[in-house]
C-alpha cells in the first residue's frame, strides 16, 4: 500500500518542483510574461477570464467525445466485417491504411467546405484521426484467438457467426479497450487540429481558437493557460479511458 502510494505521489512531487524551478527562473531573470509567461501568470490568466476558457474546453470535449464514439463504432463495425468476409478484408483494409497515414491538416480544410456544418465537420475530422487505433487492435483482437479454441468450435459444429459471437469477440475485448484508450488521446488532437483550421477560417470554437486569439493579441498568458487545459484534458480523457477498461476487465474475472 505504502509503494502504491508512493507512485501516486511520484508525478505530483515531480511536477510541483518543476513548476517551481519555472517560476524561480522567471522571477530570477525577469522574463517578461509575453516571451515565457510563469506558473502565476498563467493562473491569473486563467482567473481572469475562467467562464470563457472553460466554455471553449466543453466545445472542444464535445468534439471529442463524439468523435470518439464515431471512430468506436466504425472501427468495430469494419474489424466485424473483416472477420466475416476475405473480400470485405481485402476492400477495407488498404483504405484503412490510407486514413492513418493521410496528414489531417492537409484533409480538414476540404471537409470543412464540403460538410458544411461547423460541428460535424470537426467530428468527421477527428473521428479520421481517432479511429486506426480502435480499428486495428480490435483486428488483432479478433485475429488472437488460440487455433485449438477454433478447432474445438468446428468440431462442434459452430458457424463463423456463432465463432465470431462466442469466441472471437469476447478475446478482442481487452484489445478493443486498449485501443479505445489510445484513441481517446487521438480524438483530442484531432479535435484541436481540426479546430486550428476551422479558427483561422473565422469559426470561433474551442480551446484551439483561443490559443489562436491569445497569440494574435499576444496574451501568452492566456494562451498558455488554454494549452494547460487542453494537457489536463487530455490526461483525464487517457485515466478515465484506463480506469473503464480496468473496471471493464475485472468484471470479466481477468
Amino acid at each position: 500500500m505504502t509503494q502504491v502510494r508512493l507512485d501516486r505521489a511520484a508525478p505530483v512531487a515531480l511536477g510541483v518542483v518543476v513548476l517551481a524551478a519555472w517560476q524561480g527562473l522567471v522571477w530570477a531573470f525577469q522574463v517578461p510574461d509575453y516571451l515565457l509567461p510563469g506558473p502565476v501568470a498563467i493562473l491569473g490568466a486563467f482567473f481572469a477570464a475562467p467562464r470563457l476558457l472553460l466554455g471553449s474546453l466543453v466545445s472542444t470535449l464535445a468534439v471529442t467525445f463524439a468523435a470518439l464514439l464515431a471512430a468506436a463504432l466504425l472501427g468495430v463495425a469494419m474489424a466485424l466485417l473483416m472477420a466475416l468476409s476475405r473480400i470485405a478484408r481485402a476492400a477495407i483494409q488498404p483504405w484503412a491504411v490510407v486514413l492513418q497515414v493521410t496528414p489531417i491538416v492537409a484533409i480538414a480544410p476540404l471537409i470543412i467546405v464540403l460538410v458544411g456544418n461547423p460541428f460535424i465537420s470537426l467530428v468527421v475530422c477527428a473521428t479520421i484521426v481517432a479511429f486506426f487505433p480502435v480499428f486495428a487492435n480490435t483486428v488483432t483482437g479478433l485475429e488472437a484467438v488460440p487455433p485449438e479454441l477454433l478447432d474445438l468450435f468446428r468440431l462442434h459444429g459452430a458457424g463463423r457467426g456463432r465463432t465470431l459471437l462466442l469466441l472471437r469477440i469476447p478475446a478482442a475485448v481487452p484489445y478493443f479497450l486498449s485501443g479505445l484508450r489510445i484513441s481517446g488521446g487521438l480524438a483530442l488532437v484531432g479535435a484541436v487540429v481540426a479546430e486550428f483550421v476551422a479558427g483561422s477560417g473565422g469559426f470561433a470554437s474551442g480551446l484551439a481558437y483561443r490559443i489562436l486569439e491569445a497569440g494574435y493579441r499576444l496574451e501568452i498568458p492566456r494562451m498558455f493557460a488554454a494549452l494547460v487545459l487542453l494537457a489536463v484534458a487530455g490526461i483525464g480523457i487517457n485515466m478515465g479511458l484506463g480506469a473503464f477498461a480496468g473496471f471493464a476487465l475485472r468484471r470479466r474475472g481477468e
